[in-house]
């Protein structure tokens, strides 16, 4: 099965329509697809509207290519990538990631866009510095200092206040300061953060751990993981504008890559997207970083405005 990947969260329901529209559009569903589609469809009533909604728009901007004679199918199953179904494809998610972040950014009182790294004094004397493409919502109380992270990646150093505590949610838990500067990150309905001065305290699922200077934990709605030892220099290095990946999935780089260029870049193919990368970019020149990897991957990309490319084996 033929599958898309970009990096992105497909059990977002209008990610994975996108997603299933890209597959029939390639090729005929096989049964086992077919069942497949059919049971993630029936599985949720909003499963089936975004379905019908993105399939009404990709139809919609499928329509508006230019004609083109039919051309000979190749004897692989990858469409071919010039094709108007993958571009209109292509744009279609770009659409549908684009709508997520405008409702992030009017959610959000702190807004970091792509490219962007922005450095914030909050009223109460605290710094918060966000990576590119993240978002932060207040909601200061006379007790609580409470912030939600909506999405990316931000650092804290906190004010002391010993009769207000500050108090990151994110990810469906939260983070306590214990006097200290600490980092968190986004990823995938997940969070995970890093403490670089002091301690903080973790909640989620009903239980906490404590998270010393030098340690990480991930954490999600459910639980949060045991503290372990990390390099906090490399896992801060955005700070420095240094991106550091190691052994990562490619899909994962290019979400990564994507919150510090504008327009989108996109893996095909299961086989190219789960790639490792490993190494070290400057956050400030993503075209660079981009040509570092097509040619150390042995990738081709297909540029079909300076804002979409597509990279495939």
């Amino acid at each position: 099965m033929t599958d898309y990947s970009d990096g992105f969260d497909h059990d977002s329901p209008r990610v994975a329509a996108v997603n299933w529209w890209i597959r029939m559009r390639a090729d005929a569903l096989s049964a086992a697809e077919k069942a497949e589609f059919d049971a993630w469809r029936a599985a949720d009533p909003a499963n089936a509207a975004a379905f019908d909604d993105m399939a009404e728009m990709c139809g919609f901007v499928e329509s508006l290519a230019p004609n083109r004679r039919p051309e000979p199918r190749p004897a692989s199953r990858r469409p071919a990538l010039a094709g108007a179904a993958t571009i209109a494809a292509a744009l279609c998610l770009a659409l549908a990631v684009g709508f997520d972040d405008l409702a992030t950014w009017l959610r959000s009182d702190i807004y970091a866009g792509v490219g962007e790294r922005k450095s914030v004094t909050l009223e109460d004397g605290s710094r918060v510095e966000l990576d590119a493409r993240s978002a932060i919502a207040l909601h200061f109380e006379p007790g609580r200092r409470r912030l939600t992270l909506l999405e990316g990646e931000a650092w804290f150093q906190v004010a002391p206040d010993a009769a207000r505590p500050f108090v990151v949610e994110a990810a469906g838990g939260s983070v306590t300061a214990l006097g200290t500067a600490f980092d968190i990150a986004m990823d995938k309905g997940e969070a995970r953060v890093t403490v670089t001065e002091h301690s903080v305290a973790v909640a989620s699922g009903g239980g906490s751990v404590v998270v010393e200077e030098g340690a990480q934990s991930a954490f999600s709605a459910e639980r949060a993981a045991r503290p372990e030892a990390v390099d906090v220099k490399r896992a801060t290095a955005w700070r420095r504008g240094r991106l550091i990946f190691e052994n990562k999935p490619l899909g994962e780089v290019l979400a990564a890559l994507g919150r510090h260029r504008r327009g989108y870049v996109y893996c095909l193919g299961e086989a190219s997207c789960a790639r490792r990368v490993t190494g070290v970019f400057d956050a400030e020149n993503p075209a660079q970083a981009l040509r570092e990897i097509e040619a150390f991957l042995g990738l081709r990309a297909f540029h079909v405005t300076d804002y979409l490319i597509l990279l495939h084996g």
